[in-house]
């Protein structure tokens, strides 16, 4: 599944190029050429509703990144200086974001996404501008204790950086990773998280490609996500992604659907 964080790579590679573009990511492009997605990448479906849908993924994709992004900025500015990115792909917040003096960034992923990465990374002869500490763990297992191992301190506050990443897990599987990221986190902790809106599983099902990323989706946002978020302990803001979108200058001309939910981008603070 890592290589579905390759095409991830390549969103953000497109987007970097633009002249008003919502981050630059000069990493993205040879993550997707060494993953063999540049410069021509995949080819869109045929029927245009589909490929409309898939647009639509990219331009989540683009979204997302710019929200947590802002996240982590003011996470740092409150003076948290512990990062933990869940299933940290071919993120390289490390690389491209100003990150103050002691800070500590620790990726966690399996092995087989964090060799690509650290070959490419090698290639590129890219220096991280924060300490950066990869953790090659499946998330299934018990990477809370693989992260201690690797030096990260529970008693000192914490972002959470969970992207992409819940839409593949399922329900019991999420509310574990809730509790593991709860128990590890300080007060004055935050969290990022993006959640597949309602009816986005409906939507694509019929469309995914056996072993696609789509084919692959299992879990939707709760229909009250601060209400979750305040069991589980964290004081929680919900934002759809239009509502981001248009904040950044990007609004999205389609009218709302029915099934549209409260918000599937999430910032949490532990109190």
């Amino acid at each position: 599944m890592w290589a579905t964080a390759v095409g991830v790579a390549r969103v953000r590679a497109v987007e970097s190029e633009r002249e008003d573009a919502l981050f630059r990511d000069p990493l993205a492009r040879a993550f997707a050429a060494a993953g063999g997605l540049w410069p021509t990448g995949t080819a869109l479906p045929d029927d245009e509703a589909a490929r409309l849908r898939w647009l639509g993924v990219a331009f989540s994709i683009v979204i997302r990144t710019k929200f947590l992004d802002d996240l982590l900025r003011r996470a740092s500015a409150s003076g948290v200086r512990q990062v933990v990115l869940l299933g940290a792909g071919m993120d390289s917040r490390a690389f491209r974001m100003d990150w103050p003096e002691g800070t500590r960034l620790f990726e966690v992923d399996t092995a087989a996404p964090l060799d690509f990465k650290a070959s490419v990374l090698r290639q590129e002869r890219a220096a991280p501008r924060c300490e950066r500490i990869t953790v090659a763990v499946d998330l299934r297992e018990d990477w809370p204790g693989a992260l201690a191992a690797a030096g990260h301190d529970p008693a000192a506050p914490t972002v959470w950086i969970a992207e992409g990443l819940l839409i593949y897990l399922p329900e019991e599987a999420v509310e574990l990773l809730l509790a593991r990221i709860g128990a590890q986190s300080a007060a004055g902790s935050r969290m990022g998280l993006t959640l597949g809106s309602r009816g986005v599983i409906e939507r694509f099902g019929a469309d995914a490609v056996p072993g696609s990323a789509a084919s692959m989706w299992v879990s939707e946002m709760p229909d009250d996500p601060v209400g979750w978020l305040a069991g589980h302990g964290w004081e929680a803001e919900s934002h759809t992604l239009r509502e981001r979108a248009a904040a950044y200058g990007r609004p999205i001309s389609i009218p709302p659907r029915r099934e549209e939910g409260p918000g599937g981008l999430i910032s949490a603070i532990r109190p």
